[in-house]
């Protein structure tokens, strides 16, 4: 039996997020980015398939992303008063970066694509875990960019592919947020034969 963690049971019992429009400068730099990365892809990956990839925004190409993403609502949404523009520009290039977190799952003739999207979910997930143990933090958002077809191809994304989450990723200006958490003992039965 290895040996108990209760530090790392404590954290995860107790993670949250903080909210994008929450998370401020510096994001992380390149080398600490790409620590976080190589953690949030130490997923299970049945046969090897890496079945995501990242992008990451930052910089200058945040704001010009932000100003992108409001054209493309502004058209999907010609009838949407100043308030509702101001609210959807205001929810845009929250954070000082973004990683988007690729799906490529594909159909494959042993691994099929669901157990390939888990995987893609477990690398979002490692990401917020990295992000933290690295000294930032991180919110996994999607919402209707991570749908919509004109983002993709902003974003470059190939046939197939597809957004599994926008990772915001900051020095973080407030606490992490809660909310009321599952009954486990609800959710959970014992097969008995």
């Amino acid at each position: 039996m290895a040996d108990r963690n209760p530090a790392l049971i404590s954290y995860l019992a107790n993670r949250g997020s903080v909210s994008a429009m929450k998370l401020g400068a510096p994001a992380p730099g390149e080398a600490e980015l790409t620590e976080i990365l190589s953690a949030a892809a130490r997923v299970p990956d049945h046969g090897k398939l890496e079945p995501w990839r990242f992008i990451v925004i930052e910089g200058a190409a945040r704001q010009a992303y932000a100003e992108r993403l409001i054209e493309i609502w502004r058209g999907n949404n010609p009838d949407a008063g100043e308030e509702a523009l101001a609210n959807e520009t205001r929810k845009r290039g929250l954070a000082p970066a973004i990683v988007v977190v690729v799906s490529r799952a594909a159909e494959h003739p042993k691994i099929p694509v669901w157990e390939q999207e888990l995987s893609v979910g477990a690398v979002c997930t490692n990401f917020l875990h990295a992000a933290n143990a690295a000294g930032f933090a991180a919110q996994w958002l999607t919402g209707w960019p991570a749908f919509d077809t004109d983002v993709a191809a902003l974003l470059g994304l190939e046939p197939g592919e597809r957004v599994a989450g926008f990772m915001h990723i900051g020095t973080p200006e407030a606490e992490p947020i809660d909310r009321n958490r599952p009954d486990i003992g609800n959710l959970t039965s014992h097969w008995t034969g």
